[in-house]
């Protein structure tokens, strides 16, 4: 089963707010993205609302026809949302106020009761849970213990030493795949893959179920057009 691409459109966001009103059409790029074969749509709606506002997370619900996928961390307004919305996935960052992207997983030994708290209301509502994670194995063993259903890998660290030695670079990642498979969790990935080292991560990464990607492939399509991007995204995943 090929893994599946969902796109990040929070930089389609970002670039509508920059001049307010509703140019590009943040619902119109969705669908459009879906209709040249991506596989979901994920959004990270953020406390300052600066990219995705939490009434686009509400509009695309209702349009939507892959997979949705909301990210963030779990505040209570952050809860109220996805538990109101429902989506198919929510994915839980470790977030602070303020900060630029998401750089770091989970220290989920010392936030264990508040994620399990956390990850019980959304199995309760059928949704699927996710947690940002890195390649640190007794932390991927805590997050089978809160009863999360899959863990998304920090790519990060992967990404910036892809150039310099790729084997390098991928070896904790396939540790850590095993490991969650080992334990029956779903895995994820997402944070600076692009068109230079997908395709390396996918054919490395054991049972890779889906990865999330944002701005690499909003920045292609500046060259490439959204639709050609999309193609070769997938192609990467073959």
């Amino acid at each position: 089963m090929s893994c599946r691409l969902s796109v990040n459109i929070n930089k389609v966001a970002t670039l509508r707010n920059a001049r307010g009103g509703n140019v590009p059409n943040l619902l119109n790029v969705a669908l459009d993205i879906e209709r040249f074969g991506a596989e979901g749509i994920t959004v990270h709606p953020r406390p300052d609302e600066r990219h995705i506002r939490y009434a686009d997370v509400h509009d695309l619900k209702n349009k939507v026809k892959t997979e949705f996928n909301i990210e963030g961390y779990p505040s209570e307004q952050f809860m109220q949302l996805v538990l109101a919305v429902k989506p198919e996935q929510v994915t839980l960052v470790p977030d602070p106020p303020g900060v630029l992207t998401s750089n770091a997983g989970w220290d989920v030994q010392k936030e264990y009761s508040f994620l399990k708290t956390i990850i019980e209301q959304l199995n309760k509502e059928g949704v699927r849970s996710s947690l940002f994670m890195e390649t640190d194995l007794t932390q991927i063993e805590a997050a089978k213990e809160v009863g999360v259903d899959r863990i998304e890998l920090y790519t990060g660290p992967y990404a910036e030493q892809f150039a310099k030695h790729k084997e390098m670079a991928i070896q904790p990642f396939i540790t850590a795949a095993e490991k969650a498979n080992s334990l029956e969790l779903g895995i994820n990935a997402g944070h600076d893959l692009n068109l230079d080292n997908l395709k390396y991560f996918n054919a490395h990464i054991p049972n890779l179920l889906e990865v999330s990607i944002g701005h690499a492939l909003i920045s292609d399509a500046l060259y490439l057009g959204l639709e050609k991007t999309v193609e070769v995204y997938l192609n990467c995943l073959k």
